[in-house]
């Protein structure tokens, strides 16, 4: 089942079907989801969200409470709604497959069918695929700061609402974070869970050592959080605890706050001089690309690197600035014009070769030596049987071609009947 509700549209989706249904619009419709520009910095997306989409389009219904409801409202007669209730998805979908690496411009998704199908679902996919593909595109970033070293998600706390937290983790886990906080997150998809302590476990236990060695005893090879009070003297009690409980007992430590350098180099030292090399070191707390990308290339002892707030709320990227457009009805390519915010017209497929990539109509001749990157993910409402899910080849796709891609644009798209 979908989470996502089926009244999740905005009501002019609903009034337009209306009209749609009287006036017997049956022509085929192709409407496109894609994002204009990109955030400042910003080299390139992550595409991410398309399962979600795929449940929500096979599994919506409009139940008999959903349609009392409209029938409340002065906009929607009684033909329509009994409409509403035969309703079933029945479009083609079209998508780049989750983890490819994405451009302005390029659909993120395509809905090919009937007009009334593509029209009611414009919330949801704008909805679920900016939202994913912002998330997984700003932990692409990270990753691609820790150059090889781990990043861990730690965002739940800070995001929009608890699905928007699990959903990050699922997009952040594509752009190659290794694990989660989230238990949610890793029951739903596999992730995993990793964990520590809080700074309220040493202050409830009331000293620091104390709690260490309770820790170490219950989760041999746990990690210890080292800096609620002095993070030399938590250091000191975590390596005296370690040796207390012989080999394997302690895991790694982590730094959760000051200076994550000098305090990542102090611990390392203390560390090894205590034999104990093979502990890791965490650090954690405000950590986005900028500040992970200072933290390797100072060549700080740093292990992995545990992301929150930056990654499932960005501050440099709010929301992605992504378009939901009709872009043919009925045989005929179609745009809008206005000043500031011009679409391109024709359904559309994007090539991508060594060259860069071309986005051009979709019945044009293929470029040279080029590949398609909108695959065809549902065919009447049906998921294509190669299209499920498998969050293992996203993360591979997802780790290929990042950076900067020439993106040249059709003449043709830049016109319309």
């Amino acid at each position: 089942m979908s989470s996502v509700p089926n009244l999740f549209v905005d009501l002019y989706e609903l009034t337009m079907a209306q009209v749609y249904a009287e006036q017997d619009m049956r022509g085929q419709a192709t409407f496109e989801l894609s994002v204009r520009g990109l955030p400042d910095g910003w080299d390139y997306l992550i595409a991410a969200g398309l399962e979600r989409v795929v449940r929500y389009l096979e599994t919506l219904r409009f139940d008999e409470d959903e349609l009392a409801y409209l029938a409340t409202l002065p906009q929607f007669n009684q033909a329509f709604i009994d409409r509403l209730r035969d309703f079933r998805f029945s479009a083609d979908v079209w998508a780049p497959p989750e983890g490819t690496v994405v451009y302005p411009n390029e659909p993120l998704i395509q809905v090919v069918g009937p007009l009334i199908d593509g029209q009611l679902v414009e919330t949801a996919l704008i909805n679920q695929l900016a939202f994913a593909t912002m998330i997984a595109s700003k932990a692409a970033r990270v990753v691609d700061a820790a150059a090889g070293r781990s990043v861990i998600e730690f965002g739940g706390r800070r995001a929009h609402g608890s699905e928007a937290a699990i959903e990050a983790v699922r997009a952040a886990h594509i752009a190659g974070f290794e694990a989660t906080s989230s238990v949610e997150a890793g029951r739903r998809y596999g992730i995993p869970v990793v964990g520590t302590m809080a700074h309220s476990f040493v202050l409830a236990v009331g000293d620091e050592s104390d709690a260490f060695g309770a820790y170490l005893e219950r989760y041999p090879g746990t990690t210890l959080l080292v800096d609620t009070y002095d993070t030399s003297l938590g250091m000191e009690h975590a390596i005296a605890q370690a040796q207390r409980h012989g080999s394997g007992s302690l895991g790694a430590i982590r730094i959760d706050s000051g200076d994550r350098e000098a305090e990542s180099r102090r611990a390392r030292d203390m560390l090894d001089a205590a034999g104990l090399g093979n502990v890791r070191i965490i650090v954690s707390g405000g950590l986005d690309e900028e500040r992970v990308f200072a933290l390797v290339t100072s060549d700080a002892p740093i292990d992995a690197f545990a992301c929150g707030t930056a990654v499932v709320a960005p501050p440099d990227a709010a929301a992605l600035d992504a378009a939901y457009k009709l872009v043919e009805y009925n045989g005929r390519p179609v745009a809008k014009r206005a000043s500031g915010k011009p679409s391109l017209s024709h359904r559309k497929q994007v090539w991508r070769s060594e060259r860069g990539d071309v986005v051009q109509p979709y019945d044009a001749p293929p470029p040279a030596a080029a590949t398609p990157l909108l695959e065809p993910i549902m065919h009447r409402g049906r998921r294509a049987a190669d299209a499920a899910p498998d969050l293992g080849a996203m993360r591979e796709r997802a780790s290929r071609g990042r950076g900067k891609r020439t993106v040249t644009i059709d003449r043709a798209l830049l016109h319309s009947n």
